[in-house]
């Protein structure tokens, strides 16, 4: 499997000069390439690459050949997301460096780096986790610059075990409010990220409103808080489960979520909506399982909310409000998230044969 270790790059103001004239440089050669891609309706990158090759090393003299390789896969990545609009590539965002442009010194902890200016040694830091991942096998990495400092982020590629053979199942029911229930009913409260979201769209609007420059350097301060906030939040609770199914020989049954962003909600709860990192979690309690061995079964979402753990009786009226549920055949009564979890189990115990070797991560 493979996981990103992302490390901070130590450089001197010469290199830092360097390495933000190389990132402005082969974006440049991006949109160069981009331009060249829309007006020939080329947008694979071998096509690409044999039309624009010559011309592109030509005009960008200072630029090695393996750089506008990449540039060239970057650009045809874009076109992969959407072929209806142009390309249009930020100065100095992240650029991608492959074995023959970066090397790793993992054990002295330095990098050798090419830059317009040269091949230079630089030091990084990184925890303990990422010198972990990096003195495994390293992929391509990406250096970025985000405010002020250069980062290297790259895939390594690490072992995983099989997934373990199971004869149960933890359902885990994930939602706003809750931000995951499971069916042994332990719950993860979404009320405190609400809350920060709330304060944080408060602070911003109130600053923005006054565009003086302490202002500004506050918005600068707090930018990514909340998102560094949820994203941690999502790591110790995709722990807590992943562990607890590990513990007790279970897998996990999930939601397939990937067509959610398309339900329609109503304009008060649209920024909450959106604002819901569904998919960091479920991203994260897959790869986490995954290197435990445990298996990952995503289940059909339809009806989860609806239907009765106990007599399986699925109707709209059931679900009488967000919190709660009251079957309207048995009479049966749950917090709602706590029932649905119950059906993914359910529903998981009845069809691991089918969707496990589909849907394992």
């Amino acid at each position: 499997m493979q996981l990103t270790a992302k490390v901070k790059l130590i450089a001197t103001p010469e290199q830092a000069q360097a390495l933000r004239e190389t990132i402005r440089v082969a974006n440049e050669c991006c949109n160069y390439l981009s331009e060249q891609a829309w007006r020939l309706r080329i947008f694979s990158q071998f096509s690409l690459h044999k039309a624009t090759y010559y011309e592109t090393r030509k005009r960008f003299e200072n630029l090695g050949s393996c750089v506008i390789v990449r540039c060239t896969s970057k650009v045809a990545q874009a076109y992969k997301v959407d072929k209806r609009i142009k390309g249009v590539f930020r100065p100095l965002g992240a650029i991608e460096y492959d074995k023959n442009l970066l090397s790793w010194r993992v054990n002295k902890g330095i990098v050798s780096i090419w830059t317009v200016a040269g091949r230079m040694k630089i030091p990084f830091v990184a925890g303990e986790h990422q010198l972990k991942l990096l003195r495994g096998k390293i992929g391509q990495a990406d250096l970025s610059f985000v405010k002020g400092e250069f980062y290297l982020s790259a895939p390594c590629f690490v072992e995983a075990p099989e997934p373990s053979d199971f004869s149960d199942v933890l359902g885990v029911d994930v939602g706003i409010v809750n931000l995951a229930v499971d069916s042994d009913g332990e719950s993860f409260s979404g009320k405190e990220i609400e809350d920060k979201r709330r304060r944080y769209v408060h602070r911003r609007k109130n600053l923005q409103r006054k565009q003086t420059r302490s202002a500004k350097r506050k918005l600068r301060k707090i930018s990514g808080r909340q998102s560094r906030y949820q994203k941690n939040t999502n790591h110790c609770i995709a722990k807590r489960i992943v562990q607890k199914a590990h513990d007790t020989g279970r897998a996990i049954a999930l939601e397939d979520l990937s067509n959610i962003r398309e339900a329609k909600v109503t304009r008060r709860q649209r920024a909450r909506h959106s604002n819901w990192s569904f998919r960091d979690l479920i991203t994260k309690i897959a790869y986490k399982a995954a290197r435990l061995g445990v298996a990952v079964l995503f289940l059909d979402p339809r009806g989860t909310s609806r239907t009765c753990e106990k007599c399986g009786h699925c109707e709209k009226a059931n679900r009488r409000s967000q919190s709660e549920f009251v079957c309207k055949n048995c009479g049966y009564a749950a917090a709602a998230d706590y029932n649905a979890a119950r059906v993914l189990r359910a529903r998981a115990l009845v069809n691991a044969p089918m969707v496990a070797s589909a849907a394992v991560v």
